[in-house]
Parts: structure tokens; C-alpha cells; sequence
């Protein structure tokens, strides 16, 4: 959907957010999960990342969803090796040494998704229009009515990273650790992303689980195993530790691990999950912090 069309047809629910971010919440999860939100004895998966992003502000949240201030803490949990190579950041798209880059990297803008800019061959980059891009997405803001508090909190930047790749310039393979208090659980797999981009859900033990529809109709076509499973469990748990829910991505390549991100409202918390026993199940998992006063 068009970004301006969105914002539009979002503006009574960011209007109603600023009366009351709880009605606001029941609101839109009625209309997009089809079940009434329950704030006062949350169970599933979904209804607990509604409760967390009203009653939790834990500053570390916005330093670890914003792609620059995220490498800090991945830092400090011992997990520098798994840093893609940061080539340049800063805050003008204008500053950026395109000279000096090598063929093949990455471009990001730090507060969002979407938000970037694959190149595989620096000679064919039109570096206007990718500054003019990057100009405009620095000025986005996150929505207001789907409650992320914790993204645009820390100034938006344009990083310049390491292009990986797992062969012939193919996408590596994205395995999303859901992590609860330190603990994986969950596994949302996303291969081929720039083509027919397959999604497949697994438990921890790398079964697969055909059942469940996370937002998206699972593919057929079931990935491998991956060799290194077991230390990307490790690392997920180590970065999650102290958080009652975070969504660790990385990506293994060869014989490397390299970290993608953190999310700690997957879709908001409004992708649809089926079946209801499998929302409730990953809720399970999720024991939520004591309330603050905010």
C-alpha cells in the first residue's frame, strides 16, 4: 500500500492513540486479529506484546531496534565476531564515500524496515537517486497507533555495511529466534526474500511445524537443517538474556554466524496466527514483566 494512502487511512487510529493508547490497541486488534483484546489476563503470543508496549519501557529496547546502536550491545554481550563489517554511518546521505566503498555492500537507514538498499555492483548505483532515497526515509517517522514507542527514539542514521551473500550474490537464509527470558522456542525461517520469498515455522529442534500459519502461508518447500543451529541457538540466547520476549535474526553463511537485528513487537504484534492453540502456545513462554507507572 502507498505510504501516504496508509498514513491517511490510519489517522483516526493515531488520533484516538493520543485519548488513549489502550482503547486505541483493543481497537485494532479486534479489527486485525478478530478476537477481543485482553489487557488484564493476557494469554496468547499477541495479547502480551499489546500489554508490553503499553506497560514497559525499557530503555535498552530502543537502543537494540535501531541498527547502529544495536552493534553496542551486541558488542557487550561478547558477540563482536557475528557484526556484519560497518563501512561508513552518519546522518547526510550527502557524506557518504561512495569512492571509497568496495563493489558490493549494503545501505541502511536505522529506525525502520524496509528501509534499504542492496548493491551488488557499485557501478551501476545511480548515487543521486539513492541519496534523494535515503534522504526521504530518514525523515519518516514510526506510526503512532500501532504503539512502538521504542523506534525513532534514537536519531535516525544511514549505515553502509558488508554485502553477504551465500553464493553467486543469492540472499542468505534469515532464521528468526523467538526468545523468551533467554530461552529460544521458536524458529521463523525466510529464504529466497528477493524472489518467491519462502516463510516456514519450526520448533527448536528443527521440526517442522506445517500447521501454523504466522501472517503468511508457510512454503513446501522445507529448508535444511542448518549446520550451525545449535551455536545460533546459543548466540539468540545470550543476546535475548534479560529480555521477557525479544526476536533474534541471523544468518549463516559458509561457516559464519552474522547478526540481522533485533524485534521486540513482531508485525506489531498483529500478524495473524493459526491455529489459536499455537498464539496461545508462544504465550506461554512469555512472562511479563511487573507493571510500571507510565
Amino acid at each position: 500500500m502507498n505510504a501516504t494512502l496508509k498514513n491517511i487511512l490510519l489517522m483516526p487510529f493515531n488520533l484516538l492513540y493520543k485519548i488513549s493508547p489502550k482503547a486505541e490497541l483493543k481497537l485494532m486488534f479486534r479489527l486485525k486479529q478478530g478476537y477481543k483484546l485482553n489487557l488484564d489476563n493476557p494469554v496468547t503470543f499477541n495479547e502480551k506484546l499489546q500489554w508490553l508496549k503499553l506497560n514497559n519501557r525499557d530503555e535498552r529496547m530502543s537502543v537494540c531496534c535501531d541498527k547502529y546502536t544495536v552493534r553496542q550491545y551486541v558488542e557487550s554481550c561478547g558477540c563482536s565476531d557475528i557484526l556484519c563489517k560497518l563501512y561508513w554511518s552518519g546522518f547526510s546521505p550527502e557524506e557518504i564515500p561512495f569512492d571509497e566503498l568496495p563493489d558490493k555492500f549494503v545501505i541502511k537507514v536505522t529506525h525502520g524496515c524496509g528501509m534499504n538498499i542492496i548493491c551488488k555492483n557499485k557501478n551501476e548505483l545511480d548515487r543521486l537517486a539513492t541519496i534523494r532515497k535515503l534522504k526521504k526515509w530518514l525523515k519518516i517517522k514510526f506510526i503512532p497507533c500501532y504503539g512502538e514507542w521504542f523506534y525513532g527514539v534514537q536519531k535516525p542514521r544511514v549505515i553502509v555495511e558488508e554485502f553477504i551473500s551465500s553464493g553467486d550474490d543469492i540472499e542468505p537464509v534469515d532464521y528468526k529466534f523467538f526468545c523468551f527470558d533467554g530461552k529460544a522456542k521458536s524458529i521463523n525461517v525466510h529464504s529466497d526474500r528477493f524472489s518467491t520469498h519462502k516463510k516456514n515455522v519450526f520448533d527448536i529442534d528443527w521440526k517442522f511445524r506445517s500447521d501454523v500459519v504466522f501472517g503468511y502461508k508457510q512454503s513446501e518447500d522445507v529448508p535444511l537443517k542448518p549446520e550451525k543451529l545449535d551455536e545460533m541457538i546459543e548466540i539468540s540466547e545470550k543476546l535475548s538474556k534479560g529480555f521477557p520476549h525479544v526476536r533474534v535474526d541471523l544468518y549463516n553463511v559458509g561457516k559464519k554466524i552474522y547478526f540481522g537485528e533485533m524485534t521486540f513487537a513482531t508485525g506489531a504484534g498483529f500478524n495473524k496466527i493459526t491455529p489459536y492453540k499455537f498464539d496461545v502456545e508462544l504465550g506461554s513462554h512469555f512472562n511479563l514483566p511487573i507493571k510500571e507507572d507510565i
